[in-house]
């Protein structure tokens, strides 16, 4: 079976509705080093499944978000809508528990009416920290559905982020308290936390890194001892915020590392997660 590549972090910035304007800036700024590409062009799922194709990706995880303060909205329905023709992009859902009477009851909705393979939360950008009981809910539907949850782990350059809550030490009680959820670090702990984000991988065997947003370049200077966590590292462009994607494969494959290392990071991790294998 061929190896396969998958991006476990897009942002389709098309679709949001509003989105802040600080992020459009840095987004914009992006792209001036990146003429070619136009996030424009690729508000046509068809034309973005080409572009992943281009880029060596088999597979998109698309995410949702629900972060009107920092960045903005990106709805759960238009996540589902841009990705249902396509089995090359899988959507994630968005859940902010400050804007839902009952966040884990709207889980399992989207979860049986949509068919989301994931979920991704941001506490950072919704100011909660990832251990608090109020969470645990949400928690609990993803646990029983087997879905995995992804977290924004670590800094942000947005408005309104309070760092705080990133700190991946908060889940370690998630961990252990869902032993069969599958918990990915979003990020790695960017900033102050790469030590901490790799040793729960490390540690659980539920829990996850995912190296988005990294320069790909540092991740042996971000981590050590990088290879000895092979088998619990994903890969992620966090895309269009790092728009070429297939640089960032292509560093990646440079990088001194076994070919296994590279694919298990590349995609086979991933694969096993989302089931595609």
């Amino acid at each position: 079976m061929k190896d396969l590549v998958i991006d476990f972090h897009i942002h389709i910035m098309s679709e949001y509705d509003p989105v802040q304007p600080w992020v459009m800036e840095w987004i914009n700024s992006s792209y001036q080093k990146q003429p070619r590409l136009s996030l424009d062009t690729y508000s046509d799922p068809a034309k973005f499944v080409q572009h992943l194709k281009e880029s060596g990706v088999d597979y998109g995880v698309v995410l949702a978000e629900q972060s009107p303060i920092t960045t903005g909205i990106i709805t759960n329905e238009k996540v589902a809508e841009f990705c249902s023709d396509y089995e090359e992009l899988i959507p994630f859902a968005s859940i902010n528990p400050f804007l839902l009477p009952n966040p884990a009851k709207e889980l399992k909705r989207l979860i049986t009416q949509y068919g989301f393979k994931g979920l991704k939360l941001y506490p950072t950008y919704q100011h909660y920290y990832p251990n608090d009981s109020s969470i645990y809910p949400i928690y609990a539907v993803a646990e029983e559905y087997q879905i995995p949850v992804m977290l924004h782990m670590g800094s942000s350059i947005f408005k309104g982020s309070r760092l705080k809550y990133g700190d991946p030490l908060y889940l370690d009680d998630v961990a252990v308290d869902f032993p069969d959820l599958k918990i990915i670090i979003v990020h790695s702990g960017r900033g102050f936390w790469y030590d901490r984000a790799f040793f729960l991988a490390k540690l659980h065997e539920n829990v996850f890194m995912e190296i988005s947003g990294l320069p790909p370049q540092k991740l042996l200077t971000y981590f050590p001892e990088f290879e000895r966590n092979a088998d619990k590292i994903i890969f992620g462009s966090d895309w269009p915020g790092m728009p070429d994607i297939a640089e960032n494969i292509k560093t990646i494959r440079q990088l001194p590392l076994s070919e296994e290392s590279k694919k298990k990071i590349l995609g086979r991790n991933a694969a096993k997660i989302l089931n595609l294998i």
